[in-house]
């Protein structure tokens, strides 16, 4: 084979391998066959598809969001297209739209967008706590209780609080997290691990420190889902006074109460 025929060869082989990469990658990311479907593109998948199949299509979205939030993981719409979309992608917009009015109307719950980049969901809580009901840390769930007095501990000290400051605190409460808790076993991993996963927490770097040293904010998930209100109110009452005698803090979760009516 002459030196031009081989270029030409490899230079073929070179282009199929990233055409062939590219598929692969396409496949894996999901949102590359969620291009906006043309009105025909739409119009055509709704007659190839009976009222029935997407009924199901619908039902099976939903089971599959409601499976991923018992663990508290994000949802990804690429996770969403390639494991339970598939062939109805022209009809996606109109599958999610059903979904989101299915979890409000039966769960009282909203699928919330909390990275418009990569696409990624929770599951919100749309249910308002009953009036005069006590504020509490949900005893019957010891791992909501950790995670609300650590939520509480941050947005007390100004929306950033070094870990260490964590860590004491919990030892104050008979939360040692070098030692394997009774109700959360490795509390360090709960918190580190599993919290942050969930988007309840932010576990950041602290620059320019040596040794290394990392805070805690609280995660786009807490955002959505818990009340600073609610939180101040249960500050309120451990130490026996109203919500306004924290005026900073007050005046935030007032404002962000506000905002979101």
């Amino acid at each position: 084979m002459s030196q031009r025929k081989r270029v030409a060869a490899v230079g073929s082989q070179t282009k199929h391998f990233r055409r062939s990469q590219q598929v692969v990658l396409d496949e894996d990311d999901g949102d590359m066959s969620l291009t906006q479907p043309t009105s025909s593109q739409v119009q055509k998948a709704r007659e190839n598809f009976t009222p029935v199949q997407v009924d199901r299509k619908v039902a099976e979205v939903v089971q599959f969001i409601l499976i991923k939030d018992q663990k508290k993981i994000p949802i990804r719409r690429a996770d969403i297209a390639k494991h339970v979309i598939k062939e109805y992608k022209a009809l996606y917009q109109d599958i999610m739209k059903r979904a989101d009015r299915t979890f409000e109307q039966v769960f009282g719950l909203k699928l919330v967008e909390i990275d418009s980049k990569n696409h990624i969901y929770i599951l919100v809580n749309k249910l308002q706590p009953v009036p005069g009901e006590p504020i509490s840390m949900c005893p019957g769930n010891p791992k909501t209780g950790l995670l609300f007095v650590i939520l509480s501990i941050i947005f007390m000290k100004g929306g950033t609080v070094k870990e260490n400051v964590v860590w004491n605190t919990l030892k104050k409460l008979r939360v040692d997290v070098g030692e394997k808790h009774e109700d959360f076993g490795d509390v360090k991993k709960v918190i580190i691990d599993e919290f942050v996963r969930q988007k309840y927490l932010e576990y950041v770097r602290i620059p320019h420190t040596d040794p290394l040293e990392f805070e805690f904010r609280w995660g786009q998930r807490a955002e959505k889902e818990v009340s600073k209100m609610k939180v101040l109110e249960f500050i309120g009452e451990l130490h026996n006074q109203e919500p306004q005698s924290w005026t900073q803090q007050y005046r935030e979760a007032t404002s962000v109460e506000t905002s979101q009516r």
